[in-house]
């Protein structure tokens, strides 16, 4: 089960501790599905963001989202891997109260006014308003479990716990019930993440829960009314080859909401920038080419479209490309790393692994994902440089000023070896660039794109780069 954290510092709980001062206090009871609704309106009302941390399903899944939680659905999200599927569910908790009562010590969380289990009838029959009441946070009220081949009815839903059973409580009694996940999760949000990979028989017991709200456990007629909202994620059933989603659980989901890859790309660069830790400073430019990468690659006939580009695959080439940046300054005692047009050539070595090819592109492999990060600088570098006028600055480097760039290559070398040019000002005041390093990646971009235009030449060869 994973905590989920609220941004939010938690304010202290509230003060009644048994059932008669809960009362007193003037608490109503409200299911869980009731209380994210209401939260949610007055969220909207208010014009607070419900999911923050969400970008680029503002206009797409959230209004599908938000519709579904007023109707009080159970959720199912479909779409390809790295889509933010986890991320959005994770943020539901956020809609929760902050604090709920609870009998104190109940596995299953039973509110005060409505005991379910039999532990906690028992307690209300005898204990009348002295039933102790604890309180539960909203981060502690969401549950998650990865649906994996191996997960078992027991897991989910509960089986007979032998240790009650030795302690001299006979079979027939529920209080020898171990609760599972599910259970464990009333009151609260349960997210069963990649559900088609459940087997189909473990689907098939999570029927009752979705459309009765009660379990069974082994030979028990147990009716045990659950309050929980239920969100799975999935991909669509085209690409799931390992298993499917059972048509009668698929008919229980009230909201098949499909989400998708950023359309814009600022979205895409603004995933980035929010998820990913970068170890040295990567310009916005270099964000830019590798979020058109990304989006390159998912266009591509090339790439297994079935399997996707997640997102991750464009955070981990941002992290990759910092990486490198910090491997030089710190190999050449440079002061502040700041990543360069060099580094983006680590990308396709490291991340080759994480992308799916069609099969008839064995081999070629290197070339496709080359070919399409070149087309990603030019296209980024036509949009942010277009009109000024580098004539000066091919000239010089066609007229003996060769650049010589590269991961053993400091920023100082690459500006010393360009004459003094009013055109690389213009390139660095465009591109935002101050410092050395700043100035030195702003002079690559431009020499890149000069060399994709094929206006100047450029040799690779033993971690060096010439432009000239």
């Amino acid at each position: 089960m994973v905590q989920q954290h609220s941004h939010h510092p938690r304010t202290s709980h509230p003060a009644p501790a048994t059932l008669g001062e809960l009362r007193a206090s003037g608490h109503a009871y409200r299911g869980v599905k009731e209380e994210i609704r209401d939260n949610l309106l007055a969220m909207m009302r208010a014009g607070q963001d419900p999911f923050p941390g969400i970008v680029g399903f503002g206009q797409t899944v959230l209004p599908h989202l938000e519709r579904a939680l007023i109707a009080g659905h159970d959720i199912i999200l479909l779409g390809e891997r790295g889509q933010g599927k986890t991320r959005l569910i994770r943020t539901l908790a956020g809609l929760l109260d902050e604090w709920t009562p609870t009998v104190a010590g109940c596995e299953i969380n039973d509110h005060p006014y409505q005991p379910a289990c039999a532990r906690c009838r028992r307690l209300a029959a005898e204990m009348g308003d002295d039933l102790p009441v604890s309180w539960w946070h909203r981060d502690d009220r969401y549950g998650e479990k990865l649906a994996t081949p191996d997960t078992s009815v027991g897991d989910l839903i509960g089986d007979i716990d032998p240790v009650k059973v030795a302690e001299g409580r006979t079979l027939g009694d529920p209080e020898t019930i171990h609760f599972g996940l599910v259970p464990r999760t009333n009151r609260g949000i349960f997210s069963l993440n990649e559900m088609p990979d459940l087997a189909e028989r473990i689907q098939v017991s999570m029927l009752n829960v979705l459309e009765e709200r009660d379990i069974g456990i082994r030979g028990y007629a147990l009716r045990l009314p659950l309050d929980l909202l239920l969100v799975a994620s999935a991909n669509p059933e085209d690409y799931t080859n390992r298993g499917r989603i059972i048509t009668p659980l698929k008919d229980r989901f009230g909201a098949e909401i499909r989400t998708h890859y950023p359309l814009a790309l600022a979205a895409e660069v603004s995933v980035i920038t929010q998820e990913a830790h970068l170890a040295a400073a990567v310009p916005d430019y270099l964000l830019q080419i590798l979020a058109r990468f990304a989006r390159n690659l998912r266009e591509s006939q090339s790439v297994d479209q079935r399997s996707g580009v997640s997102a991750r695959f464009a955070i981990a080439a941002a992290e990759t490309v910092a990486a490198a940046a910090r491997h030089r300054s710190t190999i050449l005692g440079e002061g502040e790393p700041v990543a360069r047009v060099v580094d983006l050539a680590t990308v396709i070595d490291v991340l080759r692994g994480k992308l799916e090819f069609e099969s008839g592109e064995e081999g070629r492999e290197q070339a496709v994902l080359e070919h399409l990060l070149r087309r990603a600088t030019a296209d980024t570098a036509q949009r942010l440089l277009g009109g000024i006028d580098v004539g000066s600055l091919v000239s010089a480097v066609e007229d003996g000023s060769p650049v010589t760039t590269g991961e053993r290559v400091s920023a100082k070398d690459v500006l010393a070896a360009l004459p003094d040019l009013p055109v690389i000002d213009a390139i660095a005041e465009r591109l935002g660039a101050q410092t050395d390093g700043e100035r030195a990646a702003a002079v690559e971009l431009a020499l890149e794109a000069l060399y994709l235009a094929k206006r100047i030449d450029k040799v690779s060869g033993e971690g060096e780069t010439i432009y000239g």
